[in-house]
């Protein structure tokens, strides 16, 4: 129940009314018997460090930050972990004892989740995109030890910088998409990871849709295991695709409530829910 004294944690993005995040998040919340709701609140760029300091002011405990502010927060935060420094992307946040914004980013945690329980050291992997996404998978492939990282994109800028970003870890081998090398990449690989959006459900759905087109895909065999980070519509065309080649498949939903267990121990000063409280809350929503 809702009472004068109940606070809030909420997420803050533009758009924001698409996110699944309040389903699973409250559902935990409601397990755990605690006297706080999650809720989404849209934000204009203009507005956002007027809404960030304004929170710190009432009986907001904490935030998820989501496109397009996981870079724009970091200014306006006192305490940023090491992980979101090294990913330079931010997606929680809490007030620390000074009434200050401690930050962290839970997308890695998120990530290796459903990865855990396979044998992948010493593997070869091959992520798809250079953006956001893909610097934390790029982090989580490198706990997980795998061997060899290669990363296909569309755009030389982000993956000439990509790559620069974790030259103190690992050597990334980057390649565009129009480059031939990449049938080779996509056949000896362990593990394929999609980061673009490509396969997204849209308000126009598009049928088929591939990243990359349906030729980029001609060499995917039957051992890899294909994930994808997009959760909606599930499956997603990749994932159809990759289960008729016999490939083990993973979609990005795994990870969304994986990533949202972490915050919610980051806001509560470790406390831990089972999985299958948001994963059940998910899947009787969608």
């Amino acid at each position: 129940m809702i009472t004068s004294k109940t606070s809030f944690i909420a997420l803050i993005g533009n758009p924001v009314s698409h996110s699944l995040s309040p389903i699973m998040q409250n559902a935990a919340l409601q397990y755990l018997g605690l006297d706080l709701i999650y809720i989404a609140i849209p934000c204009s760029n203009d507005d956002l460090v007027l809404v960030l300091n304004s929170l710190k002011k009432i009986n907001c405990k904490g935030l998820n930050i989501t496109i397009p502010y996981k870079k724009k927060v970091f200014d306006i935060c006192s305490e940023i972990s090491p992980i979101a420094n090294q990913l330079k992307a931010i997606n929680t946040l809490k007030l620390n004892s000074k009434k200050e914004w401690s930050a962290t980013n839970t997308d890695v945690e998120g990530f290796i989740y459903p990865l855990k329980s396979l044998n992948l050291t010493r593997k070869k992997s091959l992520v798809l995109g250079s953006g956001g996404a893909a610097r934390s998978v790029i982090q989580g492939l490198i706990n997980l030890n795998f061997s060899t990282i290669s990363v296909v994109s569309r755009n030389k800028t982000s993956l000439d910088e990509l790559i620069k970003n974790f030259a103190d870890q690992i050597t990334i081998q980057g390649l565009l998409d129009n480059n031939h090398g990449t049938q080779n990449l996509i056949e000896e690989a362990d593990l394929i990871v999609n980061t673009t959006p490509v396969g997204m459900k849209t308000a126009t759905p598009e049928k088929n849709i591939l990243p990359y087109g349906d030729t980029f895909w001609k060499s995917l065999n039957s051992k890899t295991i294909v994930y994808d980070l997009i959760y909606n519509p599930a499956p997603t065309p990749l994932l159809k695709l990759s289960a008729k080649k016999g490939c083990m498949t993973i979609d990005g939903l795994q990870m969304l409530v994986a990533q949202g267990l972490k915050s919610l121990s980051f806001w509560t000063n470790g406390l831990e829910v089972p999985f299958h409280i948001m994963n059940d809350a998910l899947k009787k929503y969608l």
